[in-house]
């Protein structure tokens, strides 16, 4: 068995995580992710302010645990390295240093394409880039991770990998899984799309926190990961927190879009997961199959969008959308729309209105309109206040998914500034996919369904229903992938599957949903978990930090459905659970 633990899910997450899973109990690899999409964008900003291209909280946390894991033969896995890997693990050997240790730090290069000639189509829209790309990182699979370990590092720092191949990437190590391996790899994604987010997997955002004791205090989450790639999820005893199959399925529906789960090292299978309980806050996660990885990696590139700003009015009392438009028609007046290259206004239910101007000019979407909507003050709708005074424009980037031949991206390890020989030295990031039908899963029915795909357990259809919110029943969570949304949902029993799979279809969302409405909307069934999964293309925009939204990642989209009323037969409600 090998432990894998996460002490972060974001650039920002708790500095204490680190020490809390090196002190809380055995663990066998530590590991931490920073890079969410955002993120690169965020390092791109801070490199070219002369500040470091990695996330500098990670060598805050190290600080606190590198002895202790040094003491104890824990290694360290992170993708902290950000946009400069290199610079990140010369850190690393300068606070080793400063505190009388000498680690063996490995890094991991390979995945920076900025200035090569790329085909910029972007792989969601089928658009192509016109501006300069900022930034251009290859995802990188677990094999240079495990290259670095084996070699004997004690630190292993990475740039863009998935979020996965810190948790894949020591499975190969430990277990020496090849490209053949399917079924094992595609195990170890998924505990890694489990672990990657830190507390989600916890009881962390839970649809059912009422169910989660002590959520102050959650710990984060370890996978036990096997040979065969099943694993089993968990966290230290003593710790807030849930791990139940209701909080594991929440992370697994998280930013995903059909069954199939591509990756540099394996297509895992979504719709093959088995979740069984292992005893108290232990999740088994079994029976993975697993597919030839595709002969293309993705790439995240970034650039500069152009400069935004936004101004929030508050509306209370009676008449708000009058008052809504009376406040836009003076805007205006003062500045015209047209004036602007982009123009988003959202009035939400809480009676926010919110107004963001985007443009090329700074200077066009600076005081000169935020200003202007202050000027509107006495002269509105009664009840005129702002949530924050005029100021300047701001620049906001773009996330532009690709994708990029695999066996032209050749990932590098050095370990202590040596560069190391790729496995037989072949480009690391290059596999031959092994021979069609070894490891690939057989496509079928999932639990409680026929060979018809119709549901074998007794029928909702009988008896009353009763007007409630759909969340009484449904769980949901959501996420952001680029300009797209996604939102999972999952229910507790096969019967209350049943009745959510032939009730929630695209068409009924639209109608629980109807600011999607613009949008295209892919579902897919996912009946293993009891969940449906639906992608809303293009609801982000160019991405987070392009979006206008006042939810920019989409984060409580699943609360917005739960919210909303459904007729549910009363049975169903009688056997609903967290």
């Amino acid at each position: 068995m090998l432990r894998v633990a996460n002490c972060g899910g974001f650039y920002g997450d708790r500095l204490s995580a680190a020490r809390e899973m090196v002190e809380g109990g055995p663990i066998d690899v530590l590991t931490g992710d920073w890079l969410a999409e955002l993120t690169m964008l965020i390092l791109a900003g801070n490199r070219l302010k002369g500040r470091p291209g990695y996330a500098p909280t990670f060598l805050r946390q190290l600080e606190d645990v590198l002895g202790p894991c040094l003491d104890r033969g824990i290694r360290i896995v992170t993708n902290a390295g950000g946009l400069d890997p290199a610079g990140c693990a010369e850190a690393v050997h300068e606070l080793a240093a400063r505190l009388g240790l000498a680690p063996r730090v490995a890094y991991v290069a390979g995945d920076d394409l900025t200035g090569r000639d790329l085909d910029l189509t972007n792989a969601d829209t089928g658009e192509s880039l016109a501006a300069t790309p900022l930034t251009a990182n290859a995802y990188l699979g677990g094999r240079p991770i495990a290259t670095a370990l084996a070699a004997g590092a004690d630190v292993v720092v990475t740039g863009r990998v998935t979020d996965a191949a810190l948790v894949t990437g020591p499975g190969m190590w430990r277990y020496g899984w090849g490209p053949e391996d399917l079924d094992a790899l595609a195990g170890s994604v998924v505990a890694g799309h489990v672990i990657e987010c830190g507390c989600q997997a916890t009881g962390g955002n839970y649809a059912f926190f009422r169910d989660v004791p002590d959520l102050a205090h959650c710990g984060f989450p370890i996978a036990e990961l096997h040979a065969d790639g099943s694993s089993v999820i968990t966290k230290h005893p003593g710790t807030g927190g849930l791990v139940s199959t209701g909080t594991v399925t929440a992370q697994l529906v998280y930013e995903i879009a059909g069954p199939r789960y591509p990756g540099p090292d394996v297509v895992a299978r979504f719709d093959t997961i088995v979740l069984s309980d292992d005893g108290p806050d232990r999740v088994r996660v079994s029976g993975v199959r697993g597919e030839p990885p595709p002969d293309t990696l993705k790439a995240a590139v970034t650039c500069l969008g152009g400069y935004r700003n936004s101004m929030t009015l508050v509306l209370t009392g009676l008449d708000v959308e009058a008052k809504a438009r009376v406040a836009e028609e003076a805007i205006w007046a003062r500045v015209p729309r047209e004036s602007f290259d982009e123009v988003d206004v959202t009035l939400t239910d809480g009676g926010l209105l919110r107004i963001t101007v985007m443009d090329a000019d700074p200077r066009r979407v600076g005081r000169a309109f935020s200003s202007a909507v202050v000027e509107t003050g006495l002269s509105s709708y009664p009840g005129f206040h702002a949530l924050s005074p005029p100021g300047d424009a701001s620049p906001y980037g773009i996330f532009w998914p690709v994708l990029v031949p695999a066996g032209e991206v050749r990932a590098e390890v050095f370990l202590d500034g040596v560069r190391l020989p790729g496995p037989d030295g072949e480009s690391l990031a290059a596999r031959t996919p092994p021979p069609a039908g070894r490891g690939r899963a057989v496509l079928g029915g999932g639990p409680g369904t026929s060979a018809a795909g119709e549901t074998t357990v007794a029928d909702w259809r009988a008896g009353a229903t009763v007007p409630v919110p759909l969340g009484r029943v449904v769980g949901a969570r959501s996420g952001d992938k680029g300009g797209n949304a996604n939102l999972g949902v999952w229910v507790a029993t096969a019967e209350q599957y049943a009745w959510l799979a032939a009730t929630l279809t695209v068409e009924r969302l639209l109608e629980l949903l109807p600011d999607l409405a613009p949008h295209r909307v892919d579902r897919y069934e996912l009946p293993n978990l009891k969940a449906l999964n639906f992608v809303v293309h293009g609801l982000l925009g160019r991405g987070v930090a392009a979006g206008t939204r006042v939810d920019p990642q989409a984060k409580a989209l699943g609360e917005e459905l739960r919210a909303r009323p459904v007729e549910l037969p009363v049975r169903l409600l009688r056997t609903a659970t967290g």
